[in-house]
This record gives structure tokens, sequence and C-alpha cells, in this order.
């Protein structure tokens, strides 16, 4: 065991399945109040991806990870066929049936792991051994191969720029899949300091939080069997089967691999569907394990129906992914004008909007306005110009229905001697009080700044302050917008393109917005 395995006191087992012995590694005691989580490891990873994640859930949870085969401690069966993806999910539910006999697991998979849980609940009566599945950067490969037809029987200049975006982000794959070259490629280019700082360039990921394995450089050319014994053949004869299982995606919009078009279809085989956008990258787990543990605990615990999270809620699919469908977004000055129709805007795209404004009689009629349509809005009373009652609120938010993602500070008014307040110092405090919650989870998010109309001062001393905050947020992966509304009638492209690269969805309801914007890439 590794320094960091032995920190979190990981108890090692071993079962065994058609000859081929598994190495298994519990955290946590088994009792009727704390359910069985199983974390299953990808490409090229061993259970000692789920390191940090696994400390935060053995808290609440009986915590079982296992090096599938292949991998790890566990053995190597020569050939290819030994690793295809009915073998996979039958090594899973040994696991399951050693671990938790007598009740359903929640399983949290990554990458490989996830195609392999894929196929495990996509069998008859899943439902029975596995009562939720976080699936994180990992498609059903039955799913992207019907998707990936559809693209190219009916093309269309949409389908076939998303099925090439695919096809290049998954060039590797038909590497991995060659005899020779990719074992090569991988035993004199890839050792774990390297992989370290890859992973560090491309994703941020700290290195304090990786913790690889011993058998690092050997697991790299080992999974190299999952790609030939499963893609081809999936992809050639695909056969999508639905799941009665309780499905939550999480899709990394900044992942290398995969693009997020390819989840589109996923609400047709799920029955109970929930999904999360967020511009982070495919190592989410060793880049951000605070926040995916967080997420995993929120869905299992609305699974078992013993707490409810606004979080949990919002992702919840209807058959229809909208632009903004699980986000949550924040306008002040939404009693009237541009306020009001950006919050509207916003809840039409799928947003869950909080509406603000210092008439909180007007803030009522705008999110009765939305609700009437069939979305979902909350009024607060707030003046901008008061701090205190700023961060009362702020608190209030981020209590009952979690970090927002969208902020858009839009409050004025037209008093001369007030305008200095509500378009410079409020929106300095908005910026503040939402940018460091977004900070603190570390999934990204946007704040969008409203000048004031017709005065120059706070016109220009927003734009500075936009220009300033948006370098000092763009490690975040947050961006930063600036909106003059004065120009009406250009279109807010240059933000549009922005919120759609980076921060995990495509606005499309700020071209319908008139104003000039400064717009900056995070």
């Amino acid at each position: 065991m590794t320094a960091i395995d032995q920190k979190i006191d990981w108890q090692r087992r071993t079962v065994t399945r058609g000859g081929i012995e598994l190495a298994v590694f519990e955290l946590g005691h088994r009792a009727q109040d704390r359910p069985t989580v199983v974390l299953v490891h990808g490409w090229p990873d061993t259970h000692h991806l789920w390191t940090q994640m696994a400390s935060q859930l053995a808290r609440r949870y009986h915590v079982v990870a296992y090096d599938t085969r292949g991998y790890g401690a566990s053995d190597r069966p020569d050939g290819d066929a030994a690793y295809r993806l009915p073998e996979l999910a039958a090594d899973l539910y040994t696991v399951i049936d050693t671990f938790s006999p007598d009740l359903p697991v929640h399983v949290v998979a990554h990458d490989w792991g996830s195609v392999q849980t894929w196929e495990a609940v996509s069998v008859p009566g899943a439902e029975r051994r596995i009562a939720s599945f976080m699936s994180v950067s990992g498609p059903n490969m039955d799913h992207l191969s019907v998707w990936t037809r559809e693209r190219l029987r009916r093309p269309t200049p949409k389908s076939l720029a998303q099925a090439l975006s695919q096809g290049l982000s998954s060039a590797y794959t038909v590497v991995f899949q060659l005899p020779v070259i990719p074992k090569i490629l991988l035993s004199t280019a890839i050792c774990p300091a390297r992989w370290q700082r890859w992973l560090n360039k491309l994703e941020g990921t700290d290195p304090d939080n990786l913790d690889l394995a011993p058998t690092f450089r050997a697991d790299t050319i080992s999974g190299l069997r999952y790609y030939r014994a499963n893609i081809r053949e999936r992809m050639r004869k695909p056969n999508p089967r639905s799941t009665r299982v309780p499905v939550f995606e999480i899709v990394n919009t900044r992942d290398v691999a995969l693009r997020k078009a390819i989840y589109v279809n996923s609400h047709r085989y799920v029955d109970r569907l929930w999904r999360n956008d967020t511009p982070t990258g495919h190592w989410l787990p060793y880049t951000n394990p605070d926040y995916l543990a967080d997420m995993a605990t929120q869905f299992i615990e609305t699974i078992r129906g013993t707490a409810s999270s606004p979080i949990i809620d919002r992702a919840r699919q209807d058959g229809r992914h909208r632009l903004l469908s699980g986000k949550l977004a924040v306008v002040t000055g939404a009693g009237s004008g541009i306020g009001c129709r950006t919050a509207s805007l916003l809840a039409e795209n799928g947003a869950e909007v909080i509406v603000t404004d210092i008439d909180l009689a007007s803030a009522r009629r705008t999110a009765a306005t939305i609700m009437s349509t069939g979305n979902t809005a909350h009024a607060y009373e707030l003046d901008v110009t008061d701090s205190r009652a700023f961060a009362a609120f702020a608190d209030d938010v981020t209590r009952r229905y979690g970090v927002a993602d969208l902020v858009v500070n839009n409050a004025d008014v037209s008093v001369a001697g007030q305008v200095l307040d509500n378009n410079v110092l409020a929106v300095i405090t908005g910026s503040r009080l939402f940018g460091q919650r977004m900070v603190d989870r570390g999934v990204g998010g946007h704040i969008v700044n409203i000048s004031s109309a017709g005065y120059a001062a706070g016109k220009a001393g927003i734009l500075m302050f936009s220009e300033t905050l948006r370098t000092e947020l763009a490690e975040h992966h947050i961006g930063v917008s600036a909106v003059c509304p004065d120009q009406v009638g250009e279109q807010l492209q240059a933000m549009m393109t922005d919120l759609h690269r980076r921060s995990g969805f495509t606005p499309k309801w700020l071209e319908r917005l008139p104003g000039r914007t400064r717009s900056g890439r995070a």
C-alpha cells in the first residue's frame, strides 16, 4: 500500500470469479444505516483514483473500491476476450454480492469504470442490486454508437460537426487498438511524474491529489485491452438497452476525450435520469474530489429518500435537455426592464432563477410570470446598496438552493446621488459574494455585470472592474462579462461564445438582449 492508502486505512480483501482474483479495498464498516458505495475506476487508474473522495464518503457510508481486472493488484488474464464488457459487468456484480449481499449498492464510476457499469445496469433486474449509478466521464458504448450512426445517416451541418468533434477527441482510441505501437509509446513516454505534470497542466490538478499505484506504468499498457475488446465490437453492432436504475450523469464540458453532445440521448434508455454539466475536465475525481463526493452524497440521499436537495432536483431530466438545465441563476434588479427580461429568458432555457428587486412586489410579479410558464423562480427583496443585506441574501440563497452558476448584477436607479453606489459598489459586492462561492465550489461559473446606461463614470468603473475580476478568476474557470445596454441592437456574440466554451452551457438567451458586451475567457 502507498502512504496515502495507509493514512485512510484501506482494508484489503480478495474476491474470485472464474479463476480471476480481484483486489478489493474497504473503508468504513457495514451497517443497516450505512449503505455500501462501490467505486469503479477507469484507464489508467486503480482504486487509488478514489483515495481523496473515499475518505469523505466513509464518514457516512461503507465504501468499497476495487482494481478492475488487468489493473493494480488484480489478476491480468491473457488475451482481449477476458476484458469484454459482459465479463467486467459480472466482476462488478461479484463484488456487490460479496460485500453487500442483502442490500443494493450505490455505484460511482469514472471513464472505463463508468462504461462497464453502464453494461451492468443494463442487465434485466439490475435495480435489485444497484440502487443508483453516478457516471463520470463515461458513456454507454451502445448509446454512443447509436448517436454516431444517427448523425452520419441524417447529416446536417450541426450533426456532422458534432460527430467530427467527437471523432477528433476519440482519435487516440484508434491508436490504442493497434497491436504494437501504443505499447511502445506508453512504455517510453508515460511515467508517474510525467502523468502528474500533464494532469496539472491540462486540468490544474493538485499533485497532492494524485495517488498513483506502483503498477501505474504496467497498468497503462494492460488497460489497452479494454479498448481492443470493446470499441470496434460495440460501434459495429450496438445493442442499446434500457435501465430502471436511477442514473446521474456528470458531464465534464472541458473533457479532452468526450464531447457533451454524446450524452443527449441518455433519456431514451434511463427511466430516471439526472444530469449536471460542469466546466471541468476528464479527471474530476482527482481534480475536485470534494465536489464529486458532495454531489454523490446528495444524490444517494435523494434516492434513499432521507434528504432533499435543490441541486439534485434541478438536475432531474424530463426528456429535453435545455441549454441551462440544472443551473442556478441570480438576477438583481429583476422587477422590470432588462432584469425582468433576462430572468425570463434564463428560465425559458432551463435555469432555476432567483429574482431580486428593491420593490418586492415587482420581484414577485417577475417570479409569478416565470412560474406561469412551468419554470422555476424565487423572489427576494434586496437593496443592493446595503452590503449587509446583500451578504445575508447570498448566504440564504446558497443555503437554500446551492451555489449560483450564473450571476447577473443588473440593479440600476437613475437618482444621480445613488448611481455610483448601485452601478459600481453594488456590482463589486455581488461579484465578490457570489464569485467567492464559485471559487470555493471549484467547478466554474459566470458573472455578468450590466453597467448603467448614460453615466460614463459608472459605466467605466464597471468595465474596468470586470476586466480586472476576469483576470483574477480565470484560473478558476469563472468567466466575467460586462454589458453596456445603451447600445441597442448589437448582439452579445462574444459573451455567448465565452459562456459556451468556458462555462459549460450555450446561452442563446443572450442573443435576444440588447447591448454591447465585453466578455472574457476563463
